[in-house]
């Protein structure tokens, strides 16, 4: 891939990488409801009385169920609800995350002139990562907050942000969960870093990849970094969702505490739920982005290589219309 980078300026790879992420997301974005839906609900018991407003949200028992519910009672517009937030999302912050790591794993290769080792390549991607977080996190927290939305409480953007900004976080409220998120750097970078070691061991030394090994590529690695961070991912959408009933409103203040408030109330597995949608939404993604963003790659180096020859000929035609000038005005010009 190192080649491959050199042949495509930072902003070439950002854009390769946020266009894939938008078409990857937009095509699977109904299980990223069902998967944040899961997160948020409390587990309910048999025998438990229903805690007040309780009853007015759905419970939902597996993702099917999920996607049964949310269409019978939004229809199957309720299955995009925020879609247009999440995507400003997607697209910023794999802009920023793919910018900055090329960025940084260029200056790396310019210092250090042997490819990354796995632990170099994980510490790439969470710098690049933490970066992009700090300036993308405040549309995650508008998105989480509309997809947790009942249909009476169904707002746009800017009054969800609003909603954010006049609870009793303030401005800060836009940036909840930031610490979780900075932590979770390690899932960009263990995916990232994981397909990089997984193509040089499964493909070594080839540079352009078939769709479908891009595809499965990606979604392995993609996997293993659910699997890892999925504790981290529960609480993080804890954090920046509404606080749950038997709370009485009362927001929780780190995402510690919201693994402690999960783990009293519905045990270790509480930290993992919603984790089917979640690793069937990374294979889809990271797959299809890998498999898009290959395609996108390589359709950069043709336009870069056309308009390198455009621009060539055109200097080469200004050059001999210079010259055929010089040759015109040089009788006149004083010996």
């Amino acid at each position: 891939m190192s080649g491959k980078q050199d042949a495509i300026s930072p902003w070439g790879l950002a854009v390769a990488g946020a266009t894939g992420a938008v078409i990857a997301n937009a095509m699977v974005y109904p299980l990223d409801i069902v998967k944040t839906r899961l997160q948020v609900q409390e587990k309910r018991k048999v025998t438990d009385v229903a805690h007040s407003g309780a009853e007015d949200s759905p419970h939902y028992t597996s993702t099917w169920d999920a996607i049964t519910k949310i269409t019978e009672e939004d229809g199957v517009l309720g299955l995009y609800a925020g879609i247009n937030g999440a995507l400003i999302g997607v697209a910023s912050t794999n802009f920023a995350y793919f910018y900055w790591y090329s960025v940084v794993r260029t200056l790396y290769l310019k210092r250090v002139p042997t490819p990354p080792g796995t632990v170099a390549e994980l510490s790439l991607g969470a710098v690049a990562g933490a970066v992009a977080q700090v300036f993308t996190i405040p549309v995650a927290v508008i998105t989480t907050r509309q997809q947790t939305q009942t249909k009476g409480e169904k707002k746009g953007m800017l009054d969800t942000a609003r909603d954010v900004i006049d609870s009793e976080d303030g401005w800060s409220g836009l940036w909840r969960g930031l610490k979780a998120s900075l932590v979770l750097v390690v899932n960009p970078a263990i995916t990232y870093g994981a397909y990089q070691r997984l193509r040089e061991v499964i493909y070594p030394g080839k540079t352009n990849l078939k769709p479908l090994e891009a595809f499965l590529l990606g979604a392995l690695s993609k996997s293993l970094a659910t699997i890892a961070t999925q504790p981290l991912i529960v609480a993080k959408v804890g954090l920046q969702s509404k606080p749950p009933p038997s709370r009485q409103g009362k927001p929780f203040k780190s995402f510690i505490e919201v693994m402690e408030f999960i783990v009293k109330n519905e045990g270790l597995l509480g930290l993992f739920k919603g984790i089917g949608p979640q690793i069937s939404k990374g294979l889809l993604v990271q797959g299809l982005l890998m498999m898009t963003k290959e395609r996108l790659e390589l359709l950069f180096i043709l336009l870069f290589r056309y308009l390198k020859q455009l621009r060539s000929k055109q200097l080469q035609k200004l050059a001999e219309i210079a010259a055929a000038k010089a040759k015109d005005v040089a009788p006149v010009v004083i010996k």
